[in-house]
């Protein structure tokens, strides 16, 4: 009697899924001790202590190679402070001329200059990105009015605005607001064509697809593009306040310029890069708490 060949595959076949389903599940219970990150793959992982010392060693190391090549003598510390010579310059800045207000002067004027570029960008991106008229009455202006230097525009401002706060902020918008209108107008053409076909089947109206949609959908990397272009707000600090400033980092760094105050422009420029980077961690923290379901492995 002859044994049916369709009968071993059958019965094998279970078996051998079996054993997988057995093994994947072995791993998927094995302690998160025991398994090692898979760091040096792309887009691997890494645990947050590992990452936070890792960054703090690059710190580090940049203070040590600074230090270093502050002491070989290859140059005049009038050129290159040492690190304690910038750090001294900080205590003397802080105690004795006014460092605090000179820092929250110029946090006022980036932070006023990026809020009313954003104010304006965001919907004006958001009717780009969403509608082709809208789209091609405005884009192509964008896009040559953000290779214009804002520099140039310091004494149209002047004449313009006048030597007041108004003139320094006027600076950092023209710095900041162009960009973020295309990056806004992109972040919503990539909006899925499908999720707006889903809305308009089951009946909603334009607004609602423009509200409900196509924003919330994009509102992640709005928030990514409000992140990027406040660092650019900060590099237009210095030159928003060569417009008749007498306080604010970047006039300091402007002052100890003509004096070859090396020292306190580094103090400046430091105390600009530590200022952005905090403001940079709160855009971290907000689009975390915000959208966790991007961050959760």
């Amino acid at each position: 009697m002859s044994v049916p060949m369709t009968e071993a595959p059958l019965n094998s076949a279970p078996a051998a899924t079996t054993a997988t389903d057995k093994s994947s599940d072995a791993l998927s219970s094995m302690p998160a001790a025991r398994r090692r990150p898979r760091l040096w793959v792309v887009r691997g992982e890494m645990d947050r202590k590992l990452y936070v010392g890792v960054a703090l060693l690059s710190f580090a190391l940049f203070i040590v190679g600074w230090e270093l090549l502050a002491a070989s003598g290859l140059f005049d510390a009038v050129f290159l402070p040492s690190p304690m010579a910038v750090l001294h310059r900080l205590h003397t800045w802080f105690t004795q001329d006014g460092l605090l207000n000179d820092a929250w002067i110029s946090i006022f004027r980036v932070t006023a200059g990026f809020l009313l570029s954003a104010l304006m960008a965001l919907p004006l991106g958001l009717f780009i990105g969403t509608y082709r008229p809208v789209q091609a009455f405005f884009e192509p202006m964008m896009e040559f009015s953000r290779y214009l230097p804002a520099v140039a525009f310091v004494p149209l401002v002047l004449l313009w605005v006048g030597i007041g706060e108004g003139s320094k902020i006027a600076i950092i918008w023209i710095g900041t607001f162009f960009q973020m209108v295309l990056m806004v107008s992109e972040d919503i053409r990539r909006v899925p064509m499908a999720q707006v076909e889903a809305a308009q089947t089951m009946g909603a109206r334009n607004g609602e697809i423009l509200q409900l949609v196509v924003f919330k959908s994009a509102l992640p990397s709005l928030v990514d593009t409000l992140r990027i272009t406040l660092g650019w707000a900060w590099t237009y600090l210095v030159v928003a306040e060569m417009v008749a400033a007498n306080s604010g980092l970047g006039y300091a760094i402007l002052k100890a310029q003509r004096f070859l105050q090396t020292d306190s422009i580094f103090v400046g420029i430091l105390m600009i890069g530590a200022i952005g980077l905090v403001m940079d961690q709160m855009f971290r923290f907000i689009h975390r708490r915000a959208f966790p379901w991007l961050h959760d492995k």
